[in-house]
């Protein structure tokens, strides 16, 4: 049996492919710039998300696609430790992985056929990277406290008594004002140093979720439940706590963590999306014959206008999490200036 195709569906492709295209476009012309760091021999050189250090003739050339090893795991709260947001991370993965399994257990694995659970994966997945992430920064910045207090302790132990007493005043304000201005350029130093792939990875996770996570929420609570309830579909405990703690989880890690939110990353939300929309369309070309969504049925036509209010709500969805990262940004350190800190 051939495959038939009609007008609606050859504009409902061309939108999907226009899609791909405008984001692998603004893809190509803004990520992979990061920061680069100059030898003086024009050769450039990447930090990575071992934390290594920049060398000292090397001037650092941001970009749109910068991407901070630091700002990973360390919080925007400067009363805040870094590991109880990594603490936070693995709670959110454990409570999230237990849901999903139990999900799996009823359902079996043919609940993966819709965009909850591609979504809902793609969560856990972050929040278990983030953790392992979280989990090496603390390790790395307890480390370096530890060297430094048995330096000070092996210093302390080495003075001579008797000329202990010789030190004056000026020199002991000379040292503590050096420690400062060294504390300081080590902590410039840190923000300086580009995550390797891992972290690139964690960063465009973190962003594809955001607008995979608005929409499934958002189509769920004002459209699917509202419109397209039937018998067959009732809203339990588990089906509403899928809907909702992916959502809570990630706000809380975005009012929490120190990590950018650069427009042009919703470009990989964009194909994540479109990814589903082409699965589904081989899916049922190769027999599937039930739609998990009814809005991406392609046999009657108002699919292309289904496609295009599915295009818009993808930039209101993305721009919501956006415009909660921007009013963090901007708000914050006007009403709490002593605690908010900014590393980028």
């Amino acid at each position: 049996m051939g495959l038939v195709m009609y007008w609606y569906d050859i504009v409902c492709v061309g939108i999907v492919v226009a899609a791909v295209v405008g984001a692998i476009v603004v893809l190509i012309q803004n990520e992979g710039k990061g920061i680069k760091a100059w030898s003086g021999q024009g050769e450039p050189k990447y930090e990575s998300l071992a934390l290594p250090a920049l060398e000292e003739d090397q001037e650092a050339h941001y970009t749109k696609g910068f991407v901070s090893s630091m700002c990973l795991w360390m919080t925007c709260w400067r009363c805040l430790h870094p590991a109880i947001l990594g603490v936070f991370r693995f709670v959110a993965f454990i409570i999230m992985l237990l849901l999903l399994i139990w999900d799996i257990k009823i359902w079996t694995l043919t609940i993966f056929a819709y965009y909850t659970e591609w979504t809902f994966t793609l969560c856990i997945i972050y929040f278990g990277l983030a953790t392992l992430v979280s989990a090496h920064g603390c390790s790395q910045l307890a480390r370096r406290y530890f060297t430094k207090n048995e330096n000070e302790r092996a210093k302390f132990l080495k003075r001579n008594p008797e000329e202990e007493e010789n030190i004056s005043e000026i020199e002991n304000q000379l040292e503590r004002g050096l420690l400062k201005i060294n504390s300081h350029q080590e902590w410039e130093q840190q923000q300086k140093k580009r995550a390797n792939f891992w972290g690139y990875a964690m960063q465009i996770i973190y962003q594809t979720c955001a607008g995979a996570v608005m929409m499934t929420d958002i189509v769920f609570w004002l459209v699917i439940v509202p419109f397209l309830r039937t018998e067959r579909f009732t809203v339990d405990f588990l089906m509403g706590s899928m809907h909702t703690v992916n959502a809570i989880f990630l706000f809380i890690d975005g009012g929490l963590n120190s990590m950018r939110f650069p427009w042009f990353r919703g470009a990989y939300f964009v194909l994540y999306t479109s990814l589903y929309v082409i699965v589904q369309w081989i899916l049922h070309a190769c027999g599937m014959t039930w739609w998990p969504y009814p809005f991406l049925e392609l046999s009657t036509a108002w699919a292309p206008l289904w496609y295009f209010c599915l295009a818009i709500v993808c930039i209101i969805c993305y721009g919501i999490f956006a415009l909660f990262i921007k009013l963090k940004e901007s708000c914050f350190p006007k009403w709490f200036p002593y605690a908010y800190q900014c590393l980028y």
